[in-house]
């Protein structure tokens, strides 16, 4: 009986939710840094980031030229790497903030969503950090830090609309709060920086010398620059027909097969070779994936002024991986001007995976009592992990129509 009671007492400390106000007071907590811990797929990312939002140190090791490679992330591959990465990176962060873990306040590391492999990793770093210098720690959603990280360099309020486009999600949500976000629409297959890098790979763009070493999404908004008949090749606008702010990539890559499928045939192109027109193509199937991106978030903004979910601001946060690309953050900006609406984005190397972002959100879940907690059992660690409460039903009953705002012009 009394190794049962030691066990249940043991658990209870495990998932006790502290204050932070209560384990923390008020002089350190205006002083307070965070040290934070991003393994949620190939980065192994770290950074020490303060109460004013100052970045006082960061390191970042990428795997992308190893996984570039294989045309995508190898978990396997990813999972060894950071282990092989994690320590120094987090060493490095230390170093540059001349800071040591002892002057930390918090640990905050990515517990979902993410590969499996890669935020155990991460998180048993964390947890042994925490352990041995008694730092309480605190559980970051991926997604969630990704919408929030924007507000370390700009003065964004809260409500906001976000739109989070990455190489693994696309998503709409109103963030209401640091904890608070509501889910507007979400990819139904692919994500958008997973149809431009397979779309690269089929069109065998790391053949032509200048892209050999670059992420496919980025290689084809190159490309795409180099266009000179951007009415050569024409893409459908997926899910024309539903009034929801879903988004839907898959029909769109095979869109792209089929016409290049078509011009090799015509060329004669096999193996390796590519076709003439590559340019053209790059930039008729980046434009379709913008135009598609755009449609549904401005469905967006209207319903968020229907149901008046965002008060009196009028602000649009893009942010991932895909935030990068400039041509799409571009046509989302000549969408949402004629709404009367901002667009912002965080400086580029936050839009993709990185500490920084990780340790914001810790900062942020500092400020107000969302609690920080004794441990993080390895068990709570969640590969699929949804953002926030979902009125995607609601968006659908709104049958809200749209009509579709053509960006052609941008690629003159």
């Amino acid at each position: 009986m009394s190794y049962c009671l030691k066990q249940c007492a043991k658990l209870l400390r495990n998932l006790q939710i502290l204050s932070p106000r209560r384990y923390l007071s008020q002089e350190v907590l205006r002083n307070a840094s965070v040290l934070g811990i991003e393994t949620s797929c190939d980065d192994t990312g770290c950074a020490v980031v303060d109460m004013t939002g100052k970045i006082l140190g960061e390191s970042l090791h990428s795997q992308n030229a190893v996984h570039v490679r294989y045309g995508g992330v190898n978990p396997l591959i990813a999972n060894e790497l950071h282990r092989r990465n994690i320590e120094q990176a987090v060493a490095e962060a230390l170093e540059n903030s001349n800071l040591t873990v002892d002057d930390i306040d918090a640990i905050a590391v990515t517990t979902r969503p993410g590969m499996l492999m890669s935020l155990q990793v991460g998180v048993k770093y964390a947890k042994y950090l925490a352990r041995k210098h008694n730092k309480p720690l605190i559980p970051i959603h991926h997604m969630e830090a990704h919408a929030l990280v924007v507000r370390v360099s700009q003065d964004v309020p809260f409500p906001y609309l976000s739109l989070l486009i990455s190489g693994g999600h696309c998503l709409l949500a109103v963030v209401k709060d640091v904890d608070e976000f509501y889910l507007l629409g979400k990819s139904l297959d692919n994500a958008p920086g997973e149809v431009l890098d397979k779309g690269a790979r089929r069109m065998k763009l790391k053949n032509i010398p200048t892209y050999s070493q670059m992420a496919g999404g980025r290689a084809i908004e190159l490309a795409a620059k180099h266009c000179k008949d951007p009415d050569l090749f024409r893409f459908p606008l997926p899910l024309a027909k539903y009034r929801d702010c879903n988004f839907s990539f898959s029909g769109l890559k095979d869109a792209l097969d089929r016409n290049l499928m078509k011009k090799e045939l015509e060329h004669g192109v096999m193996g390796d070779g590519i076709i003439p027109e590559v340019n053209e193509l790059c930039a008729a199937y980046q434009l379709a994936v913008a135009e598609h991106i755009a449609h549904r978030t401005e469905r967006a903004v209207i319903f968020c002024e229907k149901n008046t979910l965002l008060g009196e601001y009028r602000n649009l946060v893009v942010s991932g991986g895909v935030a990068c690309n400039d041509f799409i953050y571009k046509s989302l900006q000549v969408v949402t001007k004629k709404l009367g609406y901002e667009v912002y984005r965080p400086p580029p190397r936050l839009c993709t995976d990185n500490g920084v972002m990780i340790a914001w959100n810790g900062i942020e879940k500092l400020r107000k009592p969302c609690g920080i907690i004794a441990d993080i059992p390895i068990s709570s660690i969640e590969p699929v992990a949804p953002l926030g409460n979902s009125l995607i039903n609601e968006v659908k009953q709104s049958n809200l129509p749209v009509r579709v705002s053509r960006l052609r012009k941008m690629c003159l």
